[in-house]
């Protein structure tokens, strides 16, 4: 891998990255409607680029994200109920996996910044 193909997969990354903490934080803002779009937006360019990074470092990142934006829509769909039938578990619920999908972009990013694979 040329340095000019590391640097732009590092650049994919990073984006990817900052999407996520956008949705993450924007899950639990009343009136963030974006969130879902950007989560849909980062999958595929994670899903598109992913075959890029093949046997790079870089893999295991994309790897990683798109792990983290299936279990993190999942769970949010899963107690998307919540809202409506009761307004301050959902919001708890939502609370909890906005913390822990914000734990791993934060640990990606890390792992990211000192060029290090994420170890799974």
């Amino acid at each position: 891998m040329t340095p000019q193909e590391d640097d732009a997969l590092k650049t994919v990354s990073l984006i990817s990255y900052i999407l996520h903490l956008i949705v993450a934080v924007s899950a639990v803002v009343p009136g963030a409607q974006m969130g879902p779009v950007l989560l849909l937006v980062a999958l595929i360019v994670d899903m598109v680029k992913r075959q890029d990074a093949q046997g790079t470092w870089h893999e295991t990142h994309f790897r990683y994200r798109i792990r983290s934006v299936l279990w993190a829509a999942g769970l949010y769909l899963i107690t998307a109920p919540l809202w409506f039938l009761f307004l301050f578990p959902g919001w708890f619920a939502w609370l909890g996996i906005s913390v822990w999908f914000l734990y791993r972009i934060v640990w990606g990013m890390v792992c990211l910044n000192r060029q290090q694979p994420i170890e799974l």
